[in-house]
C-alpha cells in the first residue's frame, strides 16, 4: 500500500518510468542483442508504478490517462516499427513477417497487460471498458490487419493455387496466417469469413471451372472421375491442415458444383466411357466411384439409377429373346425328327431361369458393392426385373417357367444334378425372384399342379426340400399362398399312415387280395380338381377297391370316397414270347391291357364300352399302347394315326432291352386349364374384395373403389380394370351394390 504521507506521483513523472519499460520491451521484441529480459525487480517496479498512480486520491488518480496511454503505446509501436516492416514485403515473405509481427504483438500484449494489471482489475471492470488484452488486439486489428489483410489474403490464395498445381508449400505458415484472420475476430468469425473465406470460395470455383472445362474435353469418364475424386480428397485434406473446419462444407460444395453438377449429364452419357459403357464392361470400381461422387450432388444419382435400370432391363430382354430363339430352334429340330415338342423336355426354359438368377445375383452384387445398397438402386433393379420378368417367354409366362424350374429341381431324376445345398440356394433365389412377378397366383397354381404330380407319382426327391420351399414361399407371399400346398404335403404323410392301417386291418381280417394295392387318401379342398370318371375296373382291381372301401367306412364316418383313377399307377407283368417284361402304367392303361387277358381281339368301340370311358380318353389310351414308343398292342390297319374302326390285338412278340419299362400317356396341355382356373379364382377374389370394401365403406366413388380393390389384390396379381368394372356390374345385377340415382359413379352397399 502507498504511504499517505508520501508525495503523489505526477502523471508525466510516472509515465517516464513506464515509457522506459515499454522501450525496453520493444527492444526485446525487435531482437536487439544487448537487451536482457525483465527481471523480477524491474517487473515489480513497473507494476508498482501503475498501482500507485491508480490508487492516489483525486486529482492524482491517473487511471483514465494510463488506460489511454496503454493504447497509444501500441499504436505508436505499430506505426513506427510494424507497419513500415510489413510495407516493404510481399507474397510469402510478407506472410512470414506478418506472422512474426503478430507473435511479437501478442507478447507485447501479455507483458503490458501484466504491468497495467491493476487497471484491468478495478478501473476497466468499474467502467465496463475493453479488457487490456482486447485493447492490444484491437490496436493490431484496426491498424495492421486492416492495412495488410488484402495482400495477405492474396498471398495465401496464391500459395493454395500453387499447392493445387502440385507444388509443396509451407502449410504451417498458411495455418498461422489464417489463425490471425480468426483471432482478430475477437471470438467471432466475421473477419475470417468476409476477408478470406468468401474470396477463397470464389477463387476455388473459378479454378475448378477452368480445370473441369479442360478435362471434360479430353478425358474419358473414368479419367475425369479419378481427377475429380482426387481434387475433393485434396480439398478435404487442405481443410484438415490449415483451413477452418467450418469452411469444409462450403468449399466442397463449390468444388462439387463445378466438377460434378455442371458436367453430370455429359459425364454419365459420355460415349464409350459413360455409365452405360461402365455397366456393359463390368467396370465395378469406376461404377463405385461414380456412385461416391454423384451422391455428393443433390439428385445426382437419379440419372445413374435410370441408366442402371435401362441396362438391367436390356440385359433381361436379351435373355427373353435368346429363350424365344432357342425354343424356335428346338421346335424345328423336333419337327425334323418327328418328336412331340413336350416329350423332349424344356432345357431352354431351365437355361432361361438359370440365366435370370445369374443376372439377379450379378446386379444385386452391383447394388451392394458399387452402389452402397442405396434404396434408389434397389428400386431401379426391382423396376427392371419387373419389366422383363412379366413378359411372355417363348409363349409361356415367367410364372409358369419358375414353377417348372422348381419342379425340375425337386423331382427325382430332374435334369439338374445338384447337391442339397445348391438346390436349397437355387430355390431361395427363385422365391426371391417371385417378388418381381405380378401374377403370383398363376405361379401358385402351376406350382401346385407340379407339386401334386410329384407327390402322387412319388417323384419328389426330398420331403425336406419340399417343406423348405413352402416355408420360403410363405415368408414371401403369406400363409394364404401356401395353405393348400402345405395341406397336400401333410395329406401324403397321413395317407402313408392310412395305408399302414389298411395293411394291419387286412391282416387282422385275414383278407388276401389278388393284387398288391396301396391307396392314397386326399383332402379334396387342397388338391387340384381332377377329372372324375366311372371306370369299369377289371375284377382283379374291384376286389381291392371294395376292401379298402369297407376298411375306410369302418374307420371314418360322414366322409365319402371318390376314386380318381386318372392319378393311379399300376405295375403289370407282360408275358411276351421273347421274355416277360414289367410295365409301369396308368390305372387306365392297365385296365385296358387287362381286357386282352379275356379276348384275343377287340375293336375301338368294344374297348370304350368295356371300360365305360368317353372317346377322348379311349383314344389317348390306345394311342399310347399301340402307336407310341412301346407297341404293346398291335392294331389293324397299322400306322401312327388312330381310327374308331381300328381293331387291336395283344402283341405277343413285343420285346425291349429293359426288363422294366414305363409306358407314358400322351401329354395333356395343362396350361389352358391352369389359366382358366386362375381366371375363375380371380373373378371370385375381385368379387370378395369389392364386397369387403363396400361393406366397410357403405358408399364409395367408382374410382376409389377400383383403387381399393387393386391395392388389396396387387400382392397376388395385377387386376385388370375392365374386369373389375365387369365384376362391379355383375354384383349390381346380383343386388350386392346399387348405383346412386343422381350420380352413376357413386355406389352403395346393399346389406
Amino acid at each position: 500500500m502507498s504511504d499517505p504521507r508520501q508525495r503523489p506521483v505526477e502523471l508525466e513523472e510516472g509515465w517516464k518510468d513506464m515509457q522506459a519499460g515499454i522501450d525496453k520491451l520493444i527492444r526485446i521484441l525487435e531482437g536487439e542483442k544487448n537487451e536482457s529480459q525483465f527481471n523480477a525487480e524491474q517487473y515489480m517496479k513497473l507494476y508498482t508504478t501503475i498501482y500507485n498512480m491508480c490508487t492516489q486520491k483525486p486529482p492524482y488518480d491517473y487511471s483514465e490517462q494510463l488506460y489511454n496511454r496503454y493504447r497509444e503505446a501500441f499504436n505508436s509501436y505499430i506505426n513506427e516499427k510494424v507497419l513500415p516492416s510489413l510495407r516493404e514485403h510481399r507474397d510469402e515473405v510478407l506472410l512470414r513477417e506478418l506472422y512474426q509481427r503478430w507473435c511479437n504483438h501478442k507478447l507485447m500484449v501479455r507483458w503490458l497487460s501484466r504491468f497495467f494489471n491493476y487497471l484491468d482489475r478495478y478501473y476497466v471492470l468499474r467502467h465496463s471498458l475493453h479488457p487490456l488484452k482486447d485493447v492490444g488486439l484491437l490496436c493490431f486489428r484496426d491498424h495492421v490487419y486492416v492495412e495488410v489483410k488484402r495482400r495477405a489474403k492474396d498471398a495465401v490464395l496464391r500459395l493454395i493455387e500453387r499447392e493445387r498445381e502440385g507444388e509443396l508449400i509451407d502449410r504451417a505458415l498458411v495455418k498461422n496466417i489464417l489463425d490471425i484472420f480468426i483471432e482478430v475476430g475477437m471470438g467471432g468469425m466475421e473477419c475470417y469469413e468476409k476477408d478470406f473465406e468468401e474470396p477463397l470460395l470464389r477463387e476455388s470455383a473459378a479454378y475448378y471451372k477452368r480445370k473441369a472445362a479442360e478435362w471434360i474435353a479430353s478425358d474419358t469418364c473414368p479419367e475425369y472421375m479419378i481427377k475429380a475424386e482426387e481434387c475433393l480428397r485434396a480439398e478435404e485434406e487442405r481443410v484438415d491442415h490449415y483451413l477452418h473446419a467450418a469452411t469444409k462444407p462450403k468449399l466442397l460444395k463449390e468444388v462439387e458444383a463445378e466438377l460434378l453438377a455442371t458436367y453430370e449429364a455429359q459425364l454419365i452419357a459420355k460415349e464409350g466411357s459413360g455409365a452405360a459403357a461402365l455397366l456393359r464392361d463390368d467396370k465395378t470400381e469406376d461404377l463405385a466411384r461414380m456412385h461416391r461422387l454423384f451422391s455428393r450432388v443433390p439428385k445426382g444419382l437419379d440419372p445413374v439409377a435410370d441408366v442402371f435400370r435401362e441396362h438391367v432391363d436390356g440385359e433381361g430382354m436379351k435373355l427373353v429373346k435368346e429363350a424365344a430363339s432357342a425354343a424356335e430352334t428346338k421346335k424345328e429340330k423336333d419337327k425334323d425328327v418327328g418328336r412331340p415338342a413336350k416329350e423332349s423336355g424344356g432345357g431352354h426354359e431351365q437355361a432361361f431361369v438359370r440365366a435370370v438368377i445369374a443376372l439377379h445375383d450379378k446386379y444385386t452384387g452391383y447394388v451392394a458393392d458399387c452402389f452402397a445398397n442405396s434404396s434408389l438402386f434397389h428400386k431401379a433393379l426391382k423396376e427392371a426385373f419387373e419389366a422383363f420378368c412379366n413378359k411372355q417367354v417363348a409363349g409361356s409366362t415367367t410364372a409358369e417357367l419358375f414353377a417348372n424350374f422348381c419342379d425340375n429341381l425337386l423331382k427325382k431324376g430332374g435334369s439338374e444334378k445338384l447337391s442339397d445345398e445348391a438346390i436349397e440356394e437355387s430355390l431361395e433365389k427363385v422365391v426371391r425372384l417371385l417378388a418381381y412377378i405380378s401374377d403370383k397366383d398363376l405361379f401358385a397354381e402351376f406350382y401346385r399342379k407340379r407339386l401334386a404330380r410329384r407327390l402322387l407319382q412319388d417323384k419328389s426327391a426330398s420331403d425336406d426340400h419340399e417343406r423348405s420351399i413352402l416355408t420360403r414361399l410363405k415368408q414371401q407371399c403369406g400363409a394364404q399362398f401356401t395353405s393348400k400346398m402345405e395341406g397336400m404335403v401333410t395329406d401324403l404323410q397321413l395317407a402313408r399312415e392310412k395305408q399302414q392301417s389298411f395293411e394291419q386291418w387286412k391282416e387282422a381280417k385275414g383278407r388276401e387280395l389278388a393284387v398288391d394295392m396301396s391307396v392314397t387318401v386326399l383332402t379334396t379342398g387342397f388338391w387340384p380338381t381332377y377329372k372324375a370318371m366311372d371306370l369299369a375296373l377289371p375284377a382283379e382291381m374291384v376286389e381291392g377297391v371294395e376292401a379298402f372301401k369297407e376298411f375306410y367306412e369302418g374307420e371314418t364316418k360322414h366322409r365319402k370316397l371318390q376314386w380318381v383313377y386318372t392319378q393311379g399307377t399300376c405295375v403289370l407283368r407282360g408275358s411276351f414270347k421273347p421274355r416277360p417284361i414289367e410295365m409301369v402304367l396308368s390305372t387306365l392303361q392297365a385296365a385296358a391291357l387287362l381286357l386282352f387277358n379275356e379276348a384275343d381281339e377287340l375293336s375301338y368301340a368294344e374297348v370304350a364300352q368295356r371300360l365305360n370311358l368317353p372317346d377322348e380318353d379311349v383314344g389317348r389310351l390306345l394311342h399310347s399302347l399301340s402307336c407310341a414308343k412301346y407297341k404293346i398292342l398291335r392294331k389293324e390297319p397299322e400306322g401312327k394315326t388312330l381310327s374308331k374302326s381300328d381293331r387291336f390285338f395283344f402283341n405277343e412278340g413285343f420285346t425291349d432291352r429293359m426288363k422294366r419299362i414305363k409306358v407314358p400317356l400322351p401329354p395333356v396341355d395343362e396350361k389352358k386349364k391352369v389359366i382358366e382356373d386362375v381366371d375363375k379364382d380371380r373373378r371370385f377374389a375381385i368379387d370378395a374384395a369389392i364386397v369387403r370394401t363396400m361393406k366397410s365403406r357403405k358408399v364409395l366413388q367408382h374410382q376409389q373403389l377400383v383403387l381399393e380393390v387393386v391395392n388389396q389384390l396387387s400382392r397376388m396379381f395385377k387386376p385388370d380394370f375392365k374386369l373389375i368394372k365387369k365384376r362391379i356390374e355383375d354384383l349390381i345385377s346380383r343386388e350386392y351394390l346399387e348405383r346412386d340415382a343422381q350420380n352413376p359413379q357413386l355406389f352403395r352397399y346393399l346389406a
